[in-house]
């Protein structure tokens, strides 16, 4: 007598323990198609920025540890860390690690505070701001070898520069700006050109206010003056920090208005130029290396903290969304 609790498969059915097994693994499978079909057109991207990027940092890190002068080619030989001791030692580097220090940290901290005074200009409305915002903007549209040769040939120059014409008209003296201020006359330069990004990043800033509680505090008398250093400021603190260390990547790098105003005569010349004279001139790629290696950590640094305030930027945007 048969089992009348024994099940008899039919044919062409499965039995329902296997199910879960079998319908498991085509799911998975079709996830990970669908995540490698998502990533599959970025691909092409990472491995350009690799090659572009990543593959001559490690050939300059690589170079960085080996005694190598092109006219003495046969004499190449390891180093070491020794090229990163004489970047840390070797007195015309340390120079120019503090030339490019005080560049950046003016040039930044100027344009930082103009760019607020302009941003906060912009924020209100009156006629004509759209013109007057593309023409704040137009300094930071240009390359900036035609920038620095604007102000060494247009404003600088002792002959025909419009700053000694003006003087002239006044019957004032007539300096030589490269020459008698040769650094400020390259901060100059360069706050002119990077003061509208700062201006544009404290612009958005300051149109993401939260309007009500500008409104409410005018209503319970508070002025203008207090509005800003309560409410404004504090708002603004991401952006401040973002312009600044946005700013800082960017400058610590310049290399056209130090080339082109000054040549790096005049204790002008910072770690890029110094870099740019070792390797070119000088013809110690070792050297060079090392102090272009520096500087990349150093670039690396301040981004990092760069990327964790836009980081925190998109949080606070999240939040309020």
């Amino acid at each position: 007598m048969s089992n009348p609790t024994t099940a008899v498969p039919v044919s062409g059915q499965r039995p329902p323990s296997a199910a879960p097994a079998s319908a498991g693994r085509p799911k998975a499978t079709r996830n990970r198609a669908r995540e490698w079909a998502t990533r599959a057109p970025l691909l092409p991207a990472l491995i350009f920025l690799i090659v572009v990027t990543q593959l001559p940092f490690v050939a300059t890190l690589v170079i960085s540890l080996f005694d190598w002068n092109s006219f003495r080619p046969d004499r190449r030989a390891f180093a070491g860390l020794d090229n990163y001791q004489t970047v840390l030692s070797d007195e015309s580097l340390r120079e120019s690690i503090v030339t490019t220090v005080l560049l950046t940290a003016s040039v930044v901290i100027v344009s930082v505070v103009l760019g607020l005074l302009l941003a906060l200009l912009l924020d209100r409305k009156f006629r004509g701001r759209g013109l007057v915002r593309t023409m704040l903007i137009a300094p930071f549209l240009l390359v900036p070898v035609a920038s620095a040769l604007l102000w060494k040939h247009a404003l600088y120059n002792p002959e025909y520069g419009l700053f000694n014409g003006v003087l002239n008209w006044l019957g004032g003296p007539q300096p030589e700006w490269l020459t008698d201020t040769p650094l400020i006359a390259v901060e100059a330069s360069l706050i002119w050109q990077w003061t509208p990004f700062m201006m544009l990043i404290l612009l958005a800033g300051l149109q993401s206010r939260p309007l009500d509680m500008v409104e409410a505090a005018r209503l319970d008398g508070a002025g203008g003056w207090q509005i800003f250093r309560f409410l404004t400021l504090p708002h603004l603190r991401r952006y401040l920090e973002l312009g600044t260390l946005l700013g800082s990547i960017y400058i610590v790098q310049n290399f056209d208005a130090v080339f082109t105003m000054t040549r790096g005569g005049l204790d002008t010349a910072n770690l890029p130029y110094t870099i740019y004279e070792t390797f070119y001139n000088a013809h110690e790629y070792g050297l060079a290396s090392a102090a272009g290696v520096v500087v990349v950590i150093g670039t690396i640094v301040i981004a990092t903290f760069a990327l964790r305030v836009v980081s925190s930027l998109f949080r606070e945007e999240a939040s309020r969304a």
